[in-house]
């Protein structure tokens, strides 16, 4: 029996794991339903042991899928890091990246940094504004590609990570408690603002608004100094804030998803480079507050 291990099966595995499904690994992976579940059972005939739990109607890992996915993920890093090196051409310029304020932090900096140490002739410039600004700054030409926080998924843009929207207050703070409810949102181009005034309308308590800025410093100031609680995604959660449940009487807020947006024609190879470590940047990571 062979050793070696098909990357394009352990591709298709990552897929149906991180996707849940063989119908969204298909999409993400440009196969057909059939062929995902082919891999599957050419890589589970392999290692003589099943990677899925077919009883859940989400592709759910069994204790020996959960063993080889970070081994999976590892290798197909590995794969395309070495097929990227041998292939692309000698980058150099500038390419231009948006990303939504509160992506920056938890996210860019080990993105950027991987980047810098592959293709030092290209400098990266950072574009940092409101989902809608930067998704019209590239359908002007401005930015080269951009992360967007949105309510759908994917199409037209990449998926990249879906994360819960949450009300946030100071550690230990009481404005949460205070009436008229002090809420702080993003001012009219922010992504947040349409679903957190939403769920605020159907709250059965007074509430006012204290701030309303999309700009990410003085937004967190206002909850630090526990002026106003405020809509926050989980992962861009500062350890100085805290998440605050419906155990304090707050609204529930929809999941947002984190998408990767280039233009539909005429993107740079550097851009496509770009996507492809914010790509591995963003894989395998888990939920949980800001540092």
């Amino acid at each position: 029996m062979s050793r070696n291990i098909d990357i394009a099966l352990l591709r298709a595995f990552v897929a149906v794991a991180e996707t849940g499904g063989m119908t969204s690994a298909s999409r993400l992976l440009n196969l057909t339903q059939a062929a995902i579940s082919q891999q599957i059972k050419r890589l589970e005939d392999q290692f003589d042991q099943q990677l899925f739990d077919r009883d859940h109607r989400r592709a759910a890992l069994t204790p020996s899928g959960e063993r080889l996915y970070a081994f999976a993920q590892r290798m197909l890093a590995l794969n395309d890091e070495a097929w990227g090196m041998m292939t692309s051409p000698e980058f150099e310029g500038e390419v231009k990246l948006g990303v939504p304020h509160d992506v920056v932090r938890p996210f860019i900096p080990p993105i950027l940094k991987n980047f810098n140490q592959h293709w030092p002739r290209v400098r990266v410039s950072l574009v940092c504004l409101t989902t809608l600004k930067l998704r019209e700054m590239m359908e002007r030409g401005e930015i080269d590609l951009t992360l967007t926080t949105e309510k759908e998924p994917g199409d037209p843009g990449e998926l990249l990570l879906p994360d819960q929207l949450v009300w946030v207050g100071a550690r230990g703070g009481d404005a949460h408690k205070r009436r008229p409810l002090p809420v702080s949102v993003g001012d009219g181009t922010c992504a947040f603002r349409a679903a957190s005034l939403k769920a605020l309308s159907g709250l059965d308590v007074d509430w006012r608004l204290t701030c309303e800025t999309s700009d990410f410093s003085p937004y967190c100031a206002t909850i630090e100094a526990d002026l106003a609680i405020a809509p926050m995604l989980t992962l861009a959660v500062p350890r100085n804030l805290q998440i605050l449940g419906a155990g304090e009487g707050l609204p529930p807020l929809p999941v947002f998803y984190i998408n990767l947006r280039l233009p539909a024609v005429g993107a740079s190879e550097i851009a496509f480079e770009l996507a492809r470590f914010v790509r591995a940047g963003f894989g395998g990571r888990h939920q949980g507050p800001a540092e």
